[in-house]
């Protein structure tokens, strides 16, 4: 069977002429849903090769499917255009990327073939214990070799060894049928064996991804690519032609058979995916920078190793997405080789070509690490904002104007007394200017900003918006996070303001001390881009109690206390389908559906219920302010480099990471008056190394602003301590426009530890400065 049925006509005229490949890396063809052959993987090539987004969505619709079907093999295939693939780049057509997937016509269901009967092994684990140990004293291998060169010869043979029990089908995304325990075991004692064994394995596999197929997989087949992925053989570089060629035939997989690896894949454990996660991202970061080149096969041969690879990866992301809780942390996916590739390039290239032409890790943005995905939505600002400045040139110069440098920028002129009405005005006259540069001017005050201005009106506006006396937001202390007031009011513009300064801190790379809990960002992303159609809903996201807990966690707790009560529900909480709030001192009553106050609450209807009430809480009751606050963010960051970012990555963007290094602090900080060698600077960094972590971010707010760390880590706070010619029985100061703390030159440590911890513990905000 020849590489030439799998790869496009222009390639097979190369081959033609060329000679053939090895035996080991011919593949025979690939069936698919689509019937794509697996050449269309390669950068430049067109392809129904559907992308993780597409794939995601579909996973969720099959999940709810499964959740209310009792009969959870009856998959659907569905359509596989691509759920979110970019349109031209204009206003009148940027909704129609999200395009819902819809199950396809009956005639058109994956076909599901007979399962062929499978050979009798009756190998048990302990009998493989007990032939390794006799191998290991004895130093005769055959009867080991004769396991392995059976086991893996075939896609057949390997459900004979490896699978529960051979008499049942095992077919459902509950349980994949395979041995866990023993499958590992396996694996466990294999690099421990002779060569000659290690590489009959390795000819077993290469016989079966060699085996022509003559219909679509069945689930032993789905076990086999299950049970070969977990080859720890496949970590070393001169096994990676093989593994490819495996991930190959796992990426073109049809989409129902993905659907139920990504089920099976969520069961493995926390180790063992780990360790598959971590292999992956390695093939992918040793094929884009290889130490040995003569290593692997040319490039332009193997251009699809990187896509198979990400899409295999892909089926491990939504699996972990799956899981309840994660199996690992998102973070864990992030492959650091990607920040220095040209991610340029490759967010150009998805904006042009979309998910379905040319290959793109922004079609696969979990792979893509924080740090990346902020010099993307950086460099896409920068670039805006220049668009803009140089349209603003232009403008002036056609109409004869003379031009200036202020109009390069968005110049914010506001008076300290009025701070948010001069702010809201400034931002409402300026819209068209959101995108420049920003630049903030204090009336009557001479100044010049270079970053520092800037930093201060931040962190003044935000501290009086989010004052309890102003009413826009509510603290709440159990949780210590803002929520919005959901008192009604006849104008709304102000949580405008709020998410254009959300939105002007990411695109001027400014990092807000502000504590929204996780679905806020969740709410801000539904959807990424906003629609063109004024009259669709945003904000909308499908909360749960989990989303409420993180809010008002005594509430969240009383609706869990609902749906786990054992007696009558209707008799003893008397409850109907009614939420209950008290606004300027008057208790309001809401319906949660149509009658709601004449239908009971009881046994049957409670989850009902409970959604209802979280929805309404988190949605329906402050969808006016949120919408506002949704408008205003998205004025400013009106990019498609929104689509990348997950909830928790916009958090970190506007706000830092919560991850504190106060060693990579103390490497970064930059001296004014003191040299680090100097006693002071000794006394100060062996106080704050062996602060608790709480004291520690009192430190960080003290000087900075925020208790957070910026994406960049520490490097990027600039962090200066300069010398204070005042006398030693003054308390340490900090500007937080600068990030700059002045240390008087105490005398001893325990008087440094005294006073800085008065001080970092009773001041707020400008508080001693």
């Amino acid at each position: 069977m020849s590489e030439d049925s799998c790869v496009p006509s222009s390639v097979e005229e190369e081959e033609e002429d060329g000679e053939k490949e090895k035996e080991r890396e011919k593949l025979p063809p690939i069936l698919t849903s689509s019937n794509t052959a697996a050449g269309g993987f390669e950068r430049g090539d067109k392809s129904q090769f559907s992308t993780f987004s597409s794939f995601i969505s579909t996973i969720n619709q099959k999940k709810e499917a499964s959740e209310s079907s009792n009969s959870p093999t009856q998959l659907v295939i569905p359509n596989i255009k691509n759920v979110r693939d970019l349109p031209p780049l204009c206003l009148d057509v940027r909704q129609k990327h999200r395009i819902s997937i819809d199950t396809v016509p009956p005639e058109l269901k994956a076909p599901v073939p007979p399962e062929p009967s499978l050979p009798i092994r009756n190998k048990t684990l302990k009998d493989f214990h007990e032939d390794m140990e006799k191998a290991k004293s004895s130093g005769d291998w055959k009867t080991v070799h004769g396991f392995y060169l059976t086991t893996f010869d075939s896609f057949l043979e390997l459900n004979a060894a490896f699978k529960k029990d051979v008499s049942l089908p095992f077919n459902t995304i509950e349980d994949s049928g395979i041995n866990a325990k023993f499958v590992n075991t396996v694996y466990d004692a294999l690099l421990n064996t002779p060569q000659d064994i290690q590489k009959c394995v390795l000819k077993g596999i290469i016989n079966g991804l060699l085996q022509e197929w003559k219909g679509p997989r069945t689930k032993d087949d789905l076990r086999a690519y299950c049970i070969l992925l977990q080859n720890p053989q496949f970590s070393n570089t001169s096994t990676y032609v093989i593994y490819a060629h495996l991930l190959r035939q796992i990426a073109t997989l049809a989409e129902v058979d993905h659907h139920f690896l990504a089920h099976w894949f969520k069961k493995i454990s926390q180790k063992r995916f780990k360790q598959l996660v971590d292999r992956l991202l390695q093939f992918i970061s040793l094929r884009l920078f290889p130490a040995k080149p003569e290593e692997f096969p040319p490039m332009i041969k193997c251009t699809w190793w990187i896509p198979s690879a990400t899409k295999v990866l892909a089926l491990f992301n939504a699996a972990n997405t799956l899981a309840n809780p994660a199996v690992i942390p998102y973070t864990d996916f992030y492959n650091s080789t990607l920040d220095h590739i040209d991610l340029m390039e490759e967010y150009h290239n998805w904006q042009c070509y979309g998910n379905s032409h040319r290959f793109s890790f922004c079609q696969y943005p979990f792979v893509i690490s924080i740090a990346a995905k902020k010099v993307i939505i950086q460099r896409d600002s920068e670039q805006q904002m220049i668009n803009m400045a140089r349209q603003s040139l232009v403008d002036k110069v056609s109409r004869r104007q003379r031009p200036d440098m202020n109009m390069l920028f968005l110049n914010v002129k506001v008076r300290r007394m009025h701070l948010v009405s001069d702010s809201l005005d400034e931002l409402t006259w300026k819209r068209a200017d959101l995108k420049k540069k920003l630049k903030v001017t204090f009336v009557g005050e001479a100044g010049l900003d270079m970053g520092g201005l800037t930093k201060e009106w931040f962190l003044l506006l935000i501290r009086q918006i989010f004052h309890p006396d102003y009413g826009m937001f509510t603290y709440h202390k159990d949780s210590h996070c803002h929520w919005f007031s959901s008192y009604k009011c006849d104008n709304y513009s102000e949580f405008r303001l709020v998410g254009a300064l959300m939105g002007l801190a990411v695109y001027n790379s400014i990092t807000l001390d502000i504590r929204f809990p996780p679905c806020c960002y969740k709410k801000l992303l539904s959807p990424p881009i906003v629609p063109c159609d004024q009259n669709t809903p945003v904000g909308n996201s499908n909360v749960t109690l989990e989303d409420l807990c993180q809010i008002m966690p005594e509430l969240a707790h009383g609706l869990s206390e609902l749906l786990s009560y054992e007696d009558n529900v209707e008799e003893d909480f008397y409850s109907t389908f009614q939420v209950f709030q008290e606004e300027f001192g008057v208790i309001k009553s809401y319906n949660l559906k149509p009658g709601g106050d004449k239908i009971p609450v009881t046994n049957q209807n409670r989850k009902e219920y409970v959604q209802l009430y979280v929805d309404f809480i988190l949605n329906k009751s402050i969808y006016k302010q949120f919408a506002e606050f949704y408008y205003g963010f998205h004025s400013v960051c009106d990019s498609y480099a929104l689509m990348l970012l997950r909830p928790e990555e916009v958090e970190i963007l506007v706000c830092g990471s919560p991850e504190l290094d106060m060693y990579a602090l103390q490497r970064n900080t930059q001296y004014d008056g003191y040299l680090k060698t100097d006693l002071t600077i000794r006394y100060f960094w062996d106080v704050v190394l062996g602060f608790p972590l709480d004291l520690q971010k009192k430190l960080l707010h003290f000087t900075t602003g925020s208790d957070r760390v910026p994406v960049g880590g520490m490097a990027d706070l600039n962090f200066k301590i300069s010398k204070s010619e005042t006398s030693t029985n003054w308390l340490p100061v900090a500007h937080t426009c600068f990030n700059q703390l002045c240390l008087p030159p105490y005398k001893n440590k325990k008087e440094l530890k005294q006073k800085l911890i008065i001080g970092i513990s009773n001041a707020e905000g400008f508080g001693l400065e």
